[in-house]
């Protein structure tokens, strides 16, 4: 017998069949609430569903590396594809809705998907996809008992347990990424990265037995399975929603008696616009997270006055998803406060080094470099791209984050903005998320872009676009006070202008290329 079994690629029973496990131990135990049709299902009922969706992919001739792309919002479909696939080693491709045409049809001839299944409700946008010719099954999903082939053709029938024996280092997803780039990524996720995400996600505290977790991310979004994994490994429960909705948030915390949910800043303006906030019951939340970019003290400060601790992590697609976490789980509301601008520290299986944009060696503490990580949760390349893969990679498994961040004297790190994002102002480094940061503490700023324009005395200098619902001209000299007095003089936007809103991407990131854009026409 062989003792130095690379386990990594040893196929084993248990790996992507979680919720296989959980049906035998505690198949009554409820496992997923779908708020759209009021119902909650049970483990048990949730691996019955499962067990029919693969049969279905075993009788059309999908196993292990093939791909099936999912266009669709939250609901219970999109979980029992998800479960499905860790059965048999179907690789899930969720693409976003919120995408254009050219952006799918781009997606799909690279992921070369061999099924599609789509909600009713986008009928309109697959008229416009192109389904390159490796697509041998196409499903469309509607509400059940309406014309659905995913509930006449799929969800049918009485499957034995389906499972194949999956390794650590095979594929589970294929994530694109949404950053501003033309051409999005595609990141490959192998088993080994939810896994161990999901381990360092209950070292963390934010996920146990008796937790009760609120999705507000998409699916198409690995923030949303990010949410889900750990729910499903722990035996938790979680519940569901087509899309984001505030008032629909804060109906299901009391009524649900949500222990925790997250989400972006954005998404907690709106919560906070609602009429409801403060009477909303918030007696079971044990915490908020806050993801995506820091969140502005008024924001968080809101949620603080509630009685709710609200807090700030972080992650990459390529090295998470979850690297950074304040964990205040002892902590009084006070203290949490205090470091409320933090990420925290890394996660228990997770080591970083911030590093010099140039020399790639480490810098003093205080001092801001790149946020780089490594951990068993590293994603595994990007698909058909060695060269960005290359670049993501820096040597010994580390991942390049592309962030600048800094570590204060009691080793809490501050993500203060992104290294390619950086322009240059009479030889001054600027960073574009710092001026935003700042702009957003104002209470009339709902959402707040900045990016540099020519300046024919300092090279360039800083624009910002604001939105402000209601505000005048008087607020933009109010605002440019505001900087004054928490900025460098150089930092300070030389222009403010103030829309309707923002330009962003198919994954609802503001899109800096298309504000330089919009900023460098206007100033023509």
């Amino acid at each position: 017998m062989q003792a130095d079994v690379e386990l990594d690629r040893q196929p084993m029973n248990w790996i992507g069949n979680w919720i296989g496990k959980w049906a035998a131990m505690r198949p009554d135990r409820p496992a997923v609430h779908d708020a759209a049709i009021g119902q909650t299902f049970t483990y048990g009922e949730l691996n019955h569903r499962a067990n029919q969706v693969a049969g279905w992919m075993d009788q059309a001739g999908l196993g292990q590396g093939d791909v099936l792309c999912l266009i669709c919002r939250n609901r219970i479909e999109a979980v029992d594809i998800y479960l499905a696939c860790g059965k048999l080693g179907v690789i899930l491709a969720p693409l976003s809705y919120r995408l254009r045409p050219r952006e799918l049809n781009d997606l799909l001839q690279r992921i070369k998907p061999a099924a599609v299944v789509q909600e009713d409700v986008f009928d309109a946008l697959m008229q416009d996809l192109h389904l390159p010719d490796t697509v041998r099954q196409q499903v469309r999903l509607a509400e059940e008992g309406g014309d659905s082939q995913y509930h006449t053709d799929v969800l049918q029938g009485d499957p034995p347990e389906m499972n194949r024996p999956l390794s650590m280092s095979q594929t589970f997803l294929y994530i694109h990424t949404g950053g501003t780039t033309a051409t999005p990524k595609v990141c490959i996720v192998p088993y080994r990265q939810m896994v161990w995400n999901s381990i360092d996600m209950v070292f963390a505290g934010s996920s146990h037995t008796e937790a009760r977790q609120l999705i507000t991310f998409p699916f198409f979004h690995i923030g949303g399975w990010n949410s889900f994994t750990p729910m499903l490994h722990t035996g938790a429960f979680s519940v569901i929603t087509r899309q984001f909705d505030p008032a629909e948030v804060l109906k299901l915390i009391p009524e649900q008696r949500i222990t925790h949910f997250g989400g972006v800043e954005a998404m907690f303006r709106f919560i906070l616009a609602q009429p409801q906030f403060e009477q909303t019951d918030f007696s079971s939340l044990e915490g908020i997270t806050s993801a995506g970019a820091p969140c502005a003290e008024p924001v968080m400060k809101a949620f603080i006055d509630r009685g709710v601790p609200i807090y700030q992590a972080y992650g990459l697609t390529e090295a998470g998803p979850s690297n950074f976490i304040y964990n205040p789980i002892d902590d009084e509301l006070d203290e949490v406060w205090r470091h409320n601008r933090s990420i925290g520290t890394s996660m228990m299986h997770c080591d970083y080094a911030i590093l010099d944009q140039e020399t790639r060696e480490p810098v003093p503490q205080g001092q801001v470099g790149v946020l780089c990580m490594r951990s068993m949760h590293n994603f595994g390349g990007y698909l058909n791209d060695p060269e960005r893969t290359r670049k993501a990679f820096i040597g010994d498994g580390w991942v390049w984050s592309g962030d600048l961040a800094r570590e204060d004297e009691e080793g809490f790190v501050y993500i203060v903005g992104r290294s390619d994002n950086m322009f240059i102002s009479g030889g001054e480094n600027v960073s574009p998320e710092e001026i935003e940061d700042v702009l957003a503490q104002h209470p009339a700023v709902v959402q707040v872009g900045v990016a540099p324009i020519p300046d024919e005395r300092w090279g360039q200098a800083a624009a910002a676009v604001v939105v402000a619902p209601g505000a005048d001209a008087a607020l933009v000299e109010e605002l440019r006070t505001h900087c004054r007095e928490q900025l460098a003089g150089f930092k300070v936007p030389r222009e403010i202008r103030l829309v309707k809103e923002l330009p962003v991407t198919g994954a609802g990131k503001l899109d800096r290329n298309a504000l330089s854009q919009q900023l460098e026409e206007s100033s023509q």
